[in-house]
């Protein structure tokens, strides 16, 4: 191999990894603005706390889930954050999964949060994915070795749609958004069962959750969640479940969960984590 060639590959190898510091310093300046936008919500302070008092006209398997994984009188949580470990998938219901790390904040006065992921596509090359949902409106991003532009959609309705149901599904962690008074209207389906419906700027979402003997949430349900495919939104059965709760900030939160498509061709699950890191932030209680 000449010189030239190798100087040339030297170049080329060295004008890559400058253009992929410049884009990771961008994708987290993003991220941040993101984050920074969603704390806005966090500026109220309302003297809120749990009272089982309210729990009266829950249908019984809710008022079994906030008896049994929060303490009457504990603060209602103002903000989350999650580190997330674990696999994504895209493209066939045969795929491999990659690897992912991502950090997920959440603010529950006005509903929002902002997902940033690092996938992990093949040796030396990764995938940056940021979900979000702010003021009514989703947003979502993807770059590959954080330069090349793969995914931009925001503020589409079916996308708003989407992103509001994801943050009902996940509100398992950080319950005290589920509670009566939250925005969150509950009704009952049977013993296990009941569906929870919530509005946020114009938006309506429901989603069925299902829940075990002690008052557990293990799976959320939708027939239509919207699926980005070949360039539309198609509405799509949607099934996400969760086990291994665990104490975390006085309450009871499940640590591992896994999300799926049900699709004409078989269930494809396509994200599964285990959360490593929970951090809590909590409105004070009344003087």
């Amino acid at each position: 191999m000449g010189i030239k060639l190798l100087l040339t590959i030297l170049v080329a190898v060295l004008g890559l990894l400058s253009a992929m510091g410049i884009g990771t310093v961008l994708w987290h300046r993003a991220t941040e603005d993101l984050i920074d936008e969603l704390n806005l919500a966090l500026q109220q302070k309302p003297n809120a706390v749990v009272d089982f008092k309210e729990l009266e006209k829950l249908p019984a398997p809710v008022k079994r889930y906030f008896r049994h994984v929060l303490k009457d009188g504990q603060p209602f949580i103002r903000s989350a954050r999650l580190v997330q470990e674990g696999g994504f998938r895209t493209g066939a219901a045969d795929g491999r999964w990659s690897g992912m790390k991502a950090t997920q904040h959440y603010a529950t006065l006005n509903p929002g949060f902002v997902w940033d992921a690092r996938i992990r596509m093949a040796p030396f090359v990764f995938m940056r994915v940021r979900d979000a949902y702010l003021g009514g409106r989703g947003r979502m991003q993807a770059r590959l070795l954080s330069i090349l532009p793969v995914m931009d959609e925001q503020a589409k309705p079916e996308l708003n749609a989407g992103a509001l149901q994801r943050y009902l599904a996940e509100a398992a962690w950080f319950p005290t958004a589920l509670f009566p008074g939250q925005g969150v209207r509950w009704s009952g389906v049977d013993a296990n069962r009941a569906v929870a419906e919530l509005t946020d700027s114009g938006i309506t979402v429901s989603l069925e959750f299902r829940f075990n003997d002690r008052g557990e949430i293990t799976r959320v349900f939708t027939k239509g969640r919207y699926r980005e495919a070949d360039g539309k939104y198609v509405p799509t059965p949607w099934a996400g479940y969760f086990r291994d709760y665990q104490e975390h900030g006085g309450m009871l939160v499940p640590a591992v969960g896994t999300v799926e498509w049900h699709l004409p061709g078989g269930k494809f699950p396509y994200w599964k984590a285990r959360i490593v890191e929970f951090t809590y932030s909590f409105y004070e209680g009344p003087d």
